[in-house]
């Protein structure tokens, strides 16, 4: 948070706290310091288009989403049953209705494997996206930041972004900050934990100097060593007029659900329908089933606002929910289901649909999947494991083929029926979702492993 204190006439009186700075712990390193490839913004190859990448950490079952199988024996088909869908002859698991009924206005993939069963972090940070998160490949081509608005390129959402009384993220599988080779300035900005910078920041000055805003600007050298990485050639005076613009600028507006309808806002909540009372207390994983709802519908508003403010990679994710074992710490999946997906498909529908009635569609693309997907056969005790064959992946908007499944699961749902998509396939998408990748080719500005990424084939039939 940085404050403003007036200290004429021997007084020390906070007289402008701007919030801009407080979402968090958003920093100037981290929101503006690089802008080596700043004379890519604009430039052809970068279309007017955001992504919001759902992750849904534990890894979902693709039997109970979005294949259920109905036709396979019992302890293989989905356990909540099936719903028909917009599109003839094609149901998703029973927990899913509503975005059952929006089916023309997304895509499924039922060929999608992630290749392993391990609890990571996997397509949003892995050796596909050089062990960055995703939008960290973005904001090294766009900048780190909007160059008029002053918002982050690349944005992590967890609950504590939209409810403090949330638990913490959980990163014991991985990093989602992660910035790999591409460089620490193209992490995704966390809003609503503590940052880089642990304390607040202050500056004293007098209060009549704001009559001359831009002068803010000589304070800012005050604090500049505390900025600065330790070894950095880099100061802070290429970014001073920048700095000034973000800082008392609108960014904290984005970031601030009350300045929304209060009406779109209870549209979006999920705290209802799976209250804490209506959740088994024995699960170790109780209170993140209970934040999970808590937050997923507010998060799915947030990241639409980002995306309006300019923002242009938005990942969202709750907590480690999906892992439907019926252990001592996860619910089995049928249970485990009615925790974890009525949440997710209403925040998603809401989202959807939010998104085509302002005209967004073209210009959103969601996706939506976790790090692996289930074991086809129920365990002994009602859960699902881990499996590495088959995930659930949906994508909607972003100007690709809408109303469509891709690809087809074996009987068993274990493996992919017709050709495996593979995270590979999906990086290039969401590049080439953002990027027009022919003209991004002729540009030198464009570093080569990124380059190699969004050149891999895209899903087919998208």
């Amino acid at each position: 948070m940085l404050s403003l204190f007036d200290v004429a006439h021997g007084r020390r009186r906070e007289f402008l706290k701007i919030g801009g700075l407080g979402l968090g712990g958003l920093t100037l390193p981290q929101l503006l310091s690089s802008q080596a490839w700043g004379g890519s913004k604009g430039a052809g190859f970068v279309k007017d288009r955001a992504v919001v990448f759902l992750f849904c950490h534990g890894g979902p079952s693709q039997i109970e989403t979005f294949d259920p199988k109905l036709t396979a024996p019992s302890e293989i088909r989905s356990t909540t049953g099936e719903v028909a869908t917009k599109i003839p002859g094609i149901t998703f698991g029973g927990t899913l209705p509503k975005l059952a009924a929006l089916a023309d206005k997304l895509s499924i993939v039922r060929s999608f494997s992630t290749g392993d069963g391990n609890h990571d972090i996997k397509p949003v940070v892995c050796n596909e996206t050089l062990k960055a998160n995703m939008g960290a490949l973005y904001a090294r081509i766009v900048g780190s930041n909007h160059p008029t608005t002053g918002i982050p390129s690349n944005v992590a959402l967890f609950p504590q972004s939209v409810d403090p009384s949330t638990g913490p993220a959980q990163e014991g599988f991985g990093k989602f900050n992660a910035s790999g080779s591409i460089g620490a300035a193209y992490a995704p900005f966390v809003p609503g934990r503590g940052g880089q910078l642990q304390s607040d920041m202050s500056l004293h000055m007098a209060r009549d100097r704001m009559d001359d805003r831009r002068r803010l600007l000589a304070g800012l050298d005050q604090i500049r060593k505390a900025f600065e990485s330790p070894g950095s050639s880099r100061g802070l005076d290429a970014f001073r007029d920048q700095a000034f613009e973000t800082i008392l600028g609108g960014v904290a507006g984005a970031f601030d659900l009350s300045k929304e309808d209060p009406q779109l806002i209870a549209r979006y909540d999920t705290a209802g329908l799976m209250r804490p009372d209506m959740i088994n207390k024995k699960w170790n994983n109780y209170k993140h089933y209970v934040d999970h709802n808590k937050s997923l519908g507010k998060l799915m508003l947030l990241a639409r606002r980002l995306c309006e403010a300019g923002c242009g990679f938005i990942t969202v994710t709750t907590n480690f929910v999906w892992d439907n074992h019926s252990d001592s710490n996860n619910a089995g999946v049928e249970e485990g289901m009615q925790y974890c997906s009525l949440a997710l498909d209403h925040a998603v529908s809401t989202f959807i649909q939010d998104v085509h009635d302002r005209g967004l569609s073209d210009k959103i693309l969601l996706v939506v999947t976790g790090e692996m997907g289930r074991s086809p056969r129920i365990n002994r005790n009602g859960g699902r494991d881990h499996w590495g064959g088959l995930a659930p992946l949906m994508l909607s908007g972003g100007k690709l083929n809408m109303g469509h499944v891709i690809g087809q699961s074996t009987r068993d749902v274990a493996e992919p029926l017709t050709e495996r998509v593979t995270i590979k396939n999906l990086v290039s998408t969401v590049m080439h979702s953002l990027f027009d990748i022919g003209e991004m080719r002729l540009s030198p500005s464009v570093p080569s492993e990124i380059l190699r990424l969004a050149s891999a084939d895209p899903i087919a039939g998208l």
